[in-house]
């Protein structure tokens, strides 16, 4: 079982719990959160995520930001993180990462380091 809660910068709370058996996660099909793991699996996208973590932003307050790219380079990253889960588009566009998923993004980073 993982559980987390976090207090986040923006002052939002995220709570997670989720189990699952080690037979039940070694028996189900990986390849089917490939897409979600991929979505990771960008230099861009985790700086987005690591910027998103201190609260929600506007993709053009992404674009100002040293080394992003293009708008058109961002607003592609930003698409990737939100099919995959790990972001959401609030009203006004702004973008944040959703309560649920910061504890399982945390992990996964966690799980990364070597």
């Amino acid at each position: 079982m993982l559980v987390g809660a976090v207090d986040l910068p923006d002052g939002r709370v995220a709570r997670w719990q989720e189990g699952r058996t080690t037979d039940a996660l070694l028996s189900d099909d990986w390849e089917d959160v490939a897409d979600v793991l991929a979505a990771l699996a960008h230099p861009v996208r985790l700086r987005l995520l690591r910027t998103l973590a201190d609260g929600a932003r506007t993709a053009r307050e992404l674009t100002e930001l040293d080394g992003m790219g293009t708008s058109g380079q961002v607003y592609h990253h930003l698409r990737q993180l939100v099919a995959a889960g790990w972001l959401s588009s609030r009203s006004g566009g702004r973008f944040e990462i959703p309560p649920e998923r910061v504890v399982p993004l945390l992990t996964t980073v966690l799980g990364g380091r070597r």
